[in-house]
């Protein structure tokens, strides 16, 4: 019961993620292509999620010293579902590299040029 209780706290980060990429791909699939859109969700998702767990990650450390086990088993929460949105998107990230080889940053060629006078 304590598991579907925990789950049942996370549940308005969960619709609001889903929201806001719904809003991302609508707007870069109208802007630009569906490819381009999921690159850019990928990339954004990847930074939020990073940020909420280490954002929670430091609410658990504080709620530890302060003696706030509710709110140690909330942030925790939180940040579990932050880390799981990470592992998601890094997965998804992947699979679109695999899937889409053009967008995989290429390495430049290293070029060198002479100044003169020893320009030739």
């Amino acid at each position: 019961m304590g598991l579907i209780a925990r789950l049942s706290r996370i549940v308005p980060l969960i619709i609001l993620l889903a929201l806001v990429a719904g809003v991302i791909y609508l707007v870069v699939t109208y802007r630009h292509s569906p490819a381009r859109a999921k690159e850019v969700l990928i990339q954004v998702f990847t930074w939020v999620c990073g940020v909420i767990s280490g954002f929670f990650a430091l609410a658990s450390v504080y709620a530890l010293f302060d003696h706030a086990p509710a709110v140690l088993d909330l942030t925790l929460s939180f940040m579990a579902v932050g880390l799981v949105g990470l592992a998601i998107t890094r997965l998804c990230n992947r699979r679109f590299l695999k899937n889409n080889p053009s967008y995989r940053k290429k390495r430049l060629a290293a070029t060198t040029h002479r100044r003169w006078p020893w320009h030739r």
